[in-house]
């Protein structure tokens, strides 16, 4: 009988190691990932805490989480001493009342928003007549461009012929009140596919409508389109392939909001709106030669929006120039109370104000590292100085800060948990590209981040926030390389910091357009537009346009 008793036992004891994946070699294993040593008695010690934890994820696992579910965690930018405006001020947009319809059709595609809106409020053009006309240009130029996933056409005529009927009874809401825009595809709209660029969600309806399409729509503003984006907010590539320069189709746009910036340059959309995490308002708007502002975190509301990073992501305008983009944040600022994150602060822009008011800095340490000084950046610097304006040098944070990637760690950790149900249940291998730094490896490799970690980088990043504030209290204004060494991409998204991106002309070799950034302080979005707007004035690059889409 004990025979018989010590073989059950056994079978048991086999049974249950079989049932149990973790053996104490892989806590050895593991702790070299983490950068981690532990001796034989730790190990011992932590098995069973481990093994509970295992069982912990197992039962967490039974529950798919929607994208549109949030962290509890919110993510704020502010730092002790920053001084807050609480007054909204009335904006009093100059106009040009002179404005005519062209002779030549085609020019209306490059008109700027406040000349198309002179054009429908005194009944010039009808906002159906203006809608069909870009409707027609998509049509025209998506399939060259790779820049749409759909045509809005019945919704946009609809609120087009809803714009007329108000503007005929003199119900006149505002500068964009019967202008054509576009959404990046990971914005919701009821009635639409919202594929967020991915094969596997191509076919995907969601029943709800954007905050950002809610305040466009309330400003009379009419969706034509929905542009590309890459996969997942990633690139340029998409389900349906590649986004196009419309400077040279043979190179892509940049991204991930492709298709609003390429769309835009060309003439398809007076403008459109766009997203970012990590540079995807400004790569494509400086790849394109658009003008791109990423305003600060938190100032546009998320809600119906695809999550990638909640402490990351930001929502913003892509358009030809500072006067539009400040034109369209005016109405699509602020919060509706269900993101945590945005807040509702003034947007205090003056198109009148004067240049000479402002304090402009230049970050030397990033200029320092472009030597050759008859490069575009330098040449920005001498626009600004025959202004008038005197130029503070300023030493602004770079990568450098920490010696360690920590918008790698944050950006890696959420946007894993975001797309926790596309990696488990093996979604991503419907991904399009597959290679060792697209998504789903990405992916798979931030399963193993280190929650303690992710806890350290955050630390790290409120400590960079408050480096980036002290750097930028001597001026309003920065202007700063868009690329280059240094990374201020990486510094600012992770601070918040808004950055508003122009064209500075075209690189000698590529023959691409080449740009410029304006950083602010924190909700500063009206000095750094003013600074771009004067910087415009000054150079006229941003009126000029790829030649294929001139017709």
């Amino acid at each position: 009988m004990k025979k018989y008793t010590t073989l059950f036992a056994l079978l048991l004891s086999l049974q249950s190691f079989a049932q149990d994946t973790i053996a104490k070699q892989d806590i050895v294993s593991a702790a070299k990932l983490f950068d981690l040593q532990y001796n034989n008695k730790e190990v011992d010690t932590m098995y069973v805490g481990i093994k509970d934890n295992l069982k912990v994820y197992k039962d967490m696992h039974k529950q798919i989480l929607n994208n549109s579910l949030p962290m509890s965690l919110w993510q704020s930018p502010v730092v002790p001493g920053l001084q807050i405006e609480k007054k909204q001020k009335a904006i009093k947009w100059k106009t040009n009342k002179n404005v005519l319809n062209p002779i030549n059709k085609a020019d209306l595609a490059f008109y700027s928003i406040a000349d198309l809106s002179v054009l429908i409020k005194s009944k010039q053009i009808s906002s159906v007549t203006l809608t069909q006309f870009f409707i027609d240009r998509i049509k025209q130029y998506a399939d060259s461009l790779q820049c749409v996933i759909s045509i809005t056409e019945s919704i946009a005529l609809e609120q087009a012929r809803l714009a007329d009927e108000e503007i005929a009874s003199g119900k006149y809401r505002g500068p964009l009140h019967g202008i054509p825009y576009g959404l990046k595809d990971l914005f919701s709209v009821r009635g639409t596919k919202t594929t967020w660029g991915a094969a596997p969600y191509q076919n995907q309806v969601i029943d709800e409508d954007a905050y950002v399409y809610n305040r466009l729509r309330d400003a009379g503003a009419v969706l034509v389109a929905k542009f590309t984006l890459g996969a997942l907010a990633m690139g340029d590539y998409w389900y349906g392939g590649r986004t196009k320069n419309p400077w040279n189709l043979k190179t892509g746009s940049s991204g991930s909001s492709a298709g609003s910036a390429s769309a835009t340059v060309a003439g398809l959309v007076p403008f459109a709106i766009g997203t970012e995490t990590w540079g995807s308002i400004i790569s494509p708007s400086s790849t394109c030669g658009a003008t791109g502002l990423r305003p600060t975190f938190g100032r546009i509301s998320r809600t119906g929006a695809m999550a990638l990073s909640w402490s990351l992501d930001k929502i913003g305008p892509i358009c030809r120039s500072a006067e539009d983009a400040a034109i369209v944040f005016n109405y699509i600022h602020g919060t509706d109370g269900l993101d945590q994150s945005a807040v509702n602060i003034p947007f205090n822009y003056q198109p009148d104000g004067d240049i000479k008011k402002l304090k402009i800095g230049y970050a030397k340490n990033y200029f320092d590292l472009i030597k050759d000084t008859s490069r575009n950046e330098w040449k920005v610097l001498a626009a600004f100085k025959e202004m008038g304006a005197e130029l503070i040098p300023i030493e602004f944070p770079d990568t450098a800060v920490y010696k360690a990637n920590i918008m790698d760690v944050i950006i890696s950790a959420e946007s894993a948990a975001a797309f926790d149900g596309l990696t488990r249940l093996n979604i991503d291998d419907e991904l399009t590209r597959q290679g060792p730094f697209d998504w789903p490896n990405s992916f798979r490799v931030s399963r193993l981040v280190p929650a303690v970690e992710y806890v350290n980088a955050n630390r790290m990043r409120y400590h960079l926030q408050q480096k980036v504030h002290e750097a930028l209290s001597k001026v309003d204004v920065l202007i700063c390389p868009t690329r280059g060494s240094g990374s201020q991409s990486a510094i600012t998204n992770l601070t918040g910091q808004p950055v508003v991106c122009t064209p500075t002309g075209f690189d000698k070799r590529s023959g691409l357009p080449t740009s410029i950034s304006f950083i602010g302080n924190l909700y500063q979005e009206a000095s750094i537009l003013l600074a771009a707007k004067y910087y415009q004035q000054a150079t006229e690059w941003e009126t000029i346009h790829p030649p294929a889409f001139l017709k």
